[in-house]
C-alpha cells in the first residue's frame, strides 16, 4: 500500500487512482476519478457509492466544478513537472477563494521535497511524493522555514509575519 504525507505525518493511503487500478473501481471505497473520466459520466460517479475525489490536470479550471465541491472528500492535483506551476493557483483558488475544505492532494512526478513548503502555503494539506523521494526529508520540509512574507492559505506554515521598519 502506498503512503502519502498527510497532515504532517506519513499513513497508508487508503484511495485508489482510477487510471492506475480501473479494475478495482468497483470494490474501492475511495476512488479517484480524473476530471475528464467524471464529465464523462457524471450521473453514475455521483451515484456511486463511496468517497470520492476527482484529479485534476494542470489546464483544468477549477471554477468549471465549484458546484460540486461538497460531492467531492478529496481533489488531487496533478504536477507533472517541475516548471508547471498552475497547480498552485487551483490549490490556493479551492482554498481560499471557493473554501474546499476536504483533502487537497498534491500528487505527480514534481512532488518532491524542494516544492513541499509552498505547496502547503497554498493549501496542500496531503502530498503523495514523487518515487525516490526521501519521506522523512520531505516531512522535514514542511518546517524549513520560519517566517513567510508572502500570505498564505489559512492554517498554512508558518503564518505570515510582519516587520516594521
Amino acid at each position: 500500500m502506498r503512503l502519502v504525507l498527510r497532515r504532517r505525518e506519513f499513513v497508508a493511503d487508503d484511495w485508489r487512482h482510477f487510471e492506475q487500478d480501473s479494475a478495482a473501481v468497483s470494490g474501492a471505497d475511495a476512488l479517484i476519478v480524473p476530471l475528464s473520466e467524471l464529465r464523462n459520466n457524471e450521473a453514475a460517479w455521483f451515484a456511486r457509492q463511496g468517497r470520492l475525489g476527482v484529479r485534476i490536470a494542470p489546464a483544468d479550471k477549477v471554477e468549471s466544478f465549484a458546484n460540486e465541491l461538497d460531492r467531492f472528500a478529496l481533489i488531487a492535483v496533478d504536477f507533472p513537472t517541475p516548471a508547471e506551476g498552475r497547480g498552485y493557483t487551483q490549490g490556493r483558488l479551492l482554498r481560499s477563494r471557493l473554501g474546499f475544505s476536504g483533502e487537497l492532494r498534491a500528487v505527480g512526478a514534481a512532488v518532491k521535497r524542494d516544492l513541499i513548503f509552498a505547496l502547503a502555503r497554498c493549501g496542500f494539506d496531503a502530498f503523495e511524493l514523487a518515487l525516490g523521494e526521501d519521506p522523512e526529508a520531505c516531512a522535514k520540509a514542511l518546517d524549513r522555514y520560519t517566517v513567510a512574507y508572502q500570505p498564505a492559505a489559512a492554517g498554512s506554515p508558518p503564518e505570515r509575519l510582519r516587520f516594521s521598519v
